[in-house]
């Protein structure tokens, strides 16, 4: 009879979680108020109760408060139990009030009283009132304290209900930390990282603390969470002994984005990897996309209509900050075949994947001649020039100084597409012809008719001061960056002698099978033609950028110059105006530049589709030529999945790796895996296992580089850099085009 009685006064004093009456957020705080409301609703919440404001002045001082406390824990359940602030201006959608009060964890009933009253001088802290008057709320001090009974956690975490990145709301974000989540919660702990989106759970960061279904039931509760308050949810839980998992808190997410949509922009399929979007890894800044990209455009169409006497215009666009393309629909057929020369546009762009020989004859070599002793010196002799009238110089002498030189890129970029484009369409032919009469007779046909390709280099291609990691002027050159220190000696597996060695006895095999047959000399010409382009690729796309280095010293000083003018506040922020703004009479430019720069950084984070819209038949020649070049059709059952891009198998450990900040962490022996690759990034092959691209083609700087060091490669796989995380083991077939995960 006395615990009952206990028991009912304990409840009439310190309202329970959970119990027949609401509490309310004014009396108990936001974090008793919404936890009690998740337990009403049935969902895990540790039994507890509240310490309101009112109770602890009106009995604080009495000497059975102790025991009043006791009592109304026991009722809730044995301890230890944990302790925790609730105030009435926390877990606010504008105010989180993270981390500003105190919380006592495993405290046990001799102490309760000591830990409440320690929880209510929290809000008298100074962090308090400056983080109330930060938000105008000066003076709502008001609060409760939360006792609970204590969780003993095998992990815990946090999850948010939508990702507060892109503001996707089918995706749960999940960190998680052995034990308590003490350290995640204070930010000095990072954890292991999930994603979660209908149903399917992947580790982006760690991998050993959760598994797969641990990870779907955190998410399925936290989306259950945010359903239940028809908002965006951060929850915080834990893992208790048993494998269930517990809700400790819940708050709406502060400041999350709106949902990204993918939308594209105009009719007709849009591509992100495409032309210029091969050299871009990642969102645009403003006056790239703005400047930089029409000017090549204009350029490069110019010098087709002189070669072709017809204009092939692609529409460009960025979406959600990322550049996409669209090619040249089928309508636009007639207006190639009859608007020009009928024998320029047949032998660039059908001929090479029939006859590669004789589009080279018609006109693919004396394109590749006009590159050579015209297009190329004129380029290299605008690029090897300094910032026009160095100083003293005008803004309207550097800005015409940036469009010369982008005019010349954008030329060079046209003779780069049709005849180191071409490599691709004849690859497809020897790839058409390597299955008919090869793959099933040479023993290396399970490699694929790639090794043909690959050591064609007698040494490794250098490196050059103006290789890029992204076309993006925003980013240094490779001759800006501190050196890649090469990998030692005894970890240079992988050089271009190896694969010249292989392509040599793959060869011989090859003439073998065909000797006495009249295949024998079509195989020699497709050989020789498709090499040739595939050389003649990786040496265009090596100095494409040679304009670069000049053209960051030219933004740098048209920033110095709209700095001085009270434009911008730092010379860096030019890269966020428009080309419109480029002028020094103009208004300030601070609060637009802080907003890009803002969107952009976010935009760095989001997963961008590499097509939107529907492949027309004509779009899907490099699917069609990478199903062509895999060693077998049937691929295992949840491999990850892309273009065939270098023959070979390599197991290895996963190194993401963003941009030139991480070159220093790769190891040799680990496996590369990007968003996409550069010619700033070749010193990597050098001592990588096998490497693997979200984006790319058989034509990508990837593929033709792998191929040199004769290292399995994979590209295209859409999500590689979403679905791997550094230190996971996979195993490469790059001849299969798949990466497994856990295999040996």
């Amino acid at each position: 009879m006395h615990d009952a009685e206990n028991a009912a006064g304990a409840e009439g004093r310190f309202p329970r979680l959970g119990g027949a009456a609401a509490l309310q957020r004014d009396a108990v705080g936001g974090k008793a108020a919404a936890l009690s409301r998740l337990r009403m609703a049935g969902f895990r919440v540790p039994p507890g109760y509240v310490v309101t404001r009112a109770a602890y002045d009106d009995a604080s001082g009495r000497g059975d408060w102790l025991r009043l406390l006791q009592d109304a824990a026991l009722a809730a359940g044995p301890g230890p139990y944990a302790v925790r602030s609730s105030a009435a201006a926390e877990d606010l959608p504008g105010a989180s009030y993270a981390g500003m009060y105190e919380s006592y964890l495993n405290v046990e009933p001799a102490g309760l009283a000591a830990a409440v009253a320690r929880c209510f001088q929290s809000a008298e802290a100074g962090r308090v009132r400056a983080y109330q008057e930060s938000l105008g709320q000066a003076g709502s001090g008001a609060m409760a304290v939360l006792v609970q009974q204590m969780v003993e956690p095998t992990a815990a975490g946090v999850a948010f209900s939508a990702n507060p990145l892109t503001g996707a709301r089918d995706e749960t974000v999940i960190s998680a930390v052995p034990g308590l989540a003490e350290g995640l919660v204070s930010g000095s702990e990072g954890g292991e990282e999930w994603t979660v989106r209908n149903g399917s759970a992947t580790c982006t960061r760690g991998g050993d603390l959760l598994t797969a279904e641990v990870a779907t039931a955190v998410a399925a509760a936290a989306q259950r969470v945010a359903g239940h308050f028809g908002a965006p949810q951060d929850v915080e839980w834990a893992l208790d002994r048993s494998g269930q998992v517990q809700l400790v808190q819940a708050r709406p997410m502060t400041a999350v984005p709106e949902p990204v949509a993918w939308q594209r922009p105009g009719k007709g399929v849009w591509i992100c990897n495409f032309r210029l979007g091969e050299w871009l890894p990642e969102p645009v800044t403003p006056l790239f996309m703005d400047w930089l990209v029409p000017t090549l455009d204009s350029a490069y169409n110019r010098a087709v209509a002189h070669s072709t006497g017809v204009q092939v215009p692609m529409e460009h666009a960025a979406v959600n900050g990322w550049y996409y393309v669209a090619p040249p629909t089928p309508r636009a057929l007639p207006h190639l075949l009859f608007g020009g020369s009928l024998r320029y546009i047949f032998n660039c762009v059908v001929r090479p994947m029939l006859d590669p020989r004789g589009a080279d004859r018609a006109v693919l070599r004396s394109l590749e001649d006009e590159w050579r002793t015209e297009c190329l010196p004129a380029y290299r002799r605008l690029a090897e020039g300094q910032p026009a009238g160095g100083d003293a110089a005008g803004l309207p002498d550097i800005i015409g100084q940036v469009e010369d030189v982008v005019g010349a890129a954008g030329a060079y970029l046209w003779y780069f597409s049709v005849t180191g484009g071409a490599a691709w369409k004849m690859e497809m032919a020897l790839a058409r012809f390597w299955r008919r009469h090869l793959a099933a007779a040479v023993a290396s046909g399970a490699e694929g008719y790639q090794v043909l390709l690959g050591g064609l280099l007698p040494s490794a291609p250098p490196q050059v001061p103006h290789a890029v990691y992204s076309l993006d002027w925003y980013h240094r050159t490779a001759g800006e960056e501190p050196a890649v220190s090469p990998a030692p000696a005894d970890a240079r597996r992988h050089a271009p002698s190896n694969a010249a060695d292989r392509r040599r006895a793959a060869e011989a095999a090859c003439r073998r099978t065909l000797r006495g047959t009249r295949r024998l000399r079509r195989f020699d010409t497709l050989l020789a033609v498709a090499q040739h382009y595939a050389l003649l690729r990786e040496e265009q796309a090596r100095d494409f950028t040679l304009g670069w280095p000049l053209l960051r010293r030219c933004a740098a000083r048209i920033g110095t110059i709209l700095q001085q003018a009270g434009t911008i506040s730092d010379p860096e922020d030019v890269y966020f105006l428009t080309r419109r703004e480029l002028r020094t009479n103009g208004p300030p430019r601070h609060a637009e530049v802080s907003r890009r720069r803002d969107d952009w950084l976010r935009q760095r984070k989001l997963d961008a589709p590499l097509t939107l819209g529907t492949l027309p038949l004509l779009g899907n020649s490099f699917d069609r030529i990478a199903n062509k070049a895999r060693s077998e059709r049937a691929l295992p059952a949840g491999a990850l999945s892309g273009h065939p891009a270098s023959p070979g198998r390599a197991r290895g450990q996963v190194r993401l790796v963003g941009g030139p900040a991480d070159f220093a962490g790769f190891r040799p022996g680990e496996v590369l895996v990007a968003r996409a690759t550069a010619p700033a990034w070749t010193p990597l092959f050098a001592s990588a296992a096998a490497v693997v691209t979200d984006t790319g083609n058989l034509a990508a700087h990837a593929s033709l580089v792998a191929r040199e060091y004769g290292i399995p490669a994979v590209v295209g796989t859409g999500n590689a850099t979403r679905v791997l995380h550094t230190g996971q083991w996979v195993t490469v077939d790059g001849s299969k085009g798949i990466v497994e995960t856990g295999t040996v």
